[in-house]
């Protein structure tokens, strides 16, 4: 059997990388671009076995925001085990070999997008938030939000990439994005416009990137990849931009990290009936290392918490002990013995971490156990952002 021969896992050569990329297509059902499109800024890895690559992905490692601090982060994408190779764990030994090079190239934290959220979820990942794509009619958008007095610019004054991070620190799970994230989305997809939105006067405040895609009924829709806006009018000007094309197309989508998690269409459409919504597999956080997770994130300058808490392991053999301290923005995590007052999975941990807890009830219900009161105020120190990853990949 094919299964008996010696296997290796193997940073990719061009040729073993082209390779890979002949099986992803059948593993897929599909091309997957991202595999070149990513391929020269990322670690490429292979499984090999018998001179033959049955399994693969990249990792890059790109800052996240979390609590308003760029933490190192392992971005995982493009993964596939070749379908004649699955249910023998190759793919929990990929995501393993996938990640050394970028722990050791400082990661603290991993993430990635997956339809297998319950075999992540055993590694110890768990998804922050629910994630959906959103669907409204222009002629709703254009009824419903005004413009005001804001300017509207094709193209961007102000490099667009600084204002993005300026609005990503506002959120938990945003990426810091690299020099080479314009380019790479560019090339997915053709025909990306990018406006800038600002007061007369003013610097922006706004950036939409929107791009003009076959419907199969309607013909053509306009779909919205980047919708960063500083505030509530900023977000009301793009909107109704985003209405004025009601004369020749009927429907924006707003893909699955197109829009931020804050009610801005459902507290202002004059007909909540035209909008819809579809809910997406998530992104899923996984943190490699609590200790430097904890000191190298922002915390609320307000926040003091001194609470001693456990740590299940992945596999729910071991519980591993910590003090968790939290005063004047900044935070530690130490090895402790006295027995914690919260226990928390790995998966629940990084739930929390990444501010996906909005009450005790949630967090209970979650299965996080221990201390009401306790619990609260942890929940307190991370509830400031919502987590939001707006870049699919």
């Amino acid at each position: 059997m094919a299964q008996s021969q010696p296997l290796a896992i193997v940073e990719a050569d061009d040729e073993l990388w082209q390779e890979y990329d002949t099986l992803a297509r059948r593993a897929y059902g599909h091309p997957v671009d991202d595999i070149t499109l990513l391929g020269a800024h990322a670690d490429r890895r292979v499984a090999v076995r018998g001179g033959k690559v049955i399994a693969g992905g990249l990792g890059m490692l790109i800052p996240q925001f979390f609590g308003g601090q760029p933490v190192p982060g392992a971005s995982l994408a493009c993964g596939c085990v070749a379908p004649e190779e699955r249910g023998d764990r190759l793919a929990g030994r990929m995501v393993a070999e996938r990640l050394r090079p970028l722990k050791d190239q400082g990661a603290v934290l991993a993430t990635l997008w997956t339809a297998s959220n319950g075999y992540v979820r055993r590694l110890g990942w768990e998804a922050p938030a629910q994630v959906y794509s959103w669907t409204a009619s222009t002629d709703e958008l254009k009824r419903s939000f005004s413009a005001a007095d804001f300017e509207t610019t094709h193209g961007t004054a102000r490099p667009a990439g600084l204002l993005r991070n300026d609005l990503a620190t506002q959120w938990n799970g945003t990426w810091q994005r690299p020099g080479w994230w314009e380019e790479w989305q560019q090339r997915q997809h053709p025909g990306l416009a990018t406006y800038q939105f600002n007061r007369p006067g003013q610097e922006a405040t706004g950036v939409l990137s929107v791009a003009g895609e076959r419907h199969p009924v309607e013909g053509r829709q306009l779909v919205v990849y980047d919708f960063w806006a500083a505030d509530t009018q900023t977000a009301a000007a793009m909107f109704a931009f985003l209405g004025r094309h009601n004369s020749r197309i009927s429907t924006v989508a707003f893909q699955r990290t197109g829009l931020p998690p804050a009610p801005l269409l459902l507290h202002h459409l004059h007909r909540s009936s035209s909008l819809t919504a579809r809910s997406w597999h998530p992104w899923m956080l996984r943190v490699l290392d609590l200790s430097r997770a904890v000191q190298m994130r922002g915390w609320p300058d307000e926040a003091d918490l001194t609470v001693p808490i456990e740590v299940v392991t992945e596999n729910g053999e071991a519980t591993e002990r910590f003090t968790l301290r939290i005063a004047g923005g900044k935070g530690e995590l130490t090895p402790a013995t006295r027995e914690g007052r919260l226990t928390l999975t790995r998966g629940q941990f990084a739930a929390w971490y990444a501010g996906g807890y909005r009450s005790t009830a949630a967090a209970a219900l979650a299965g996080v156990t221990g201390d009401p009161k306790e619990l609260a105020r942890l929940l307190l120190a991370t509830s400031d952002r919502e987590p939001w990853l707006a870049d699919y990949f």
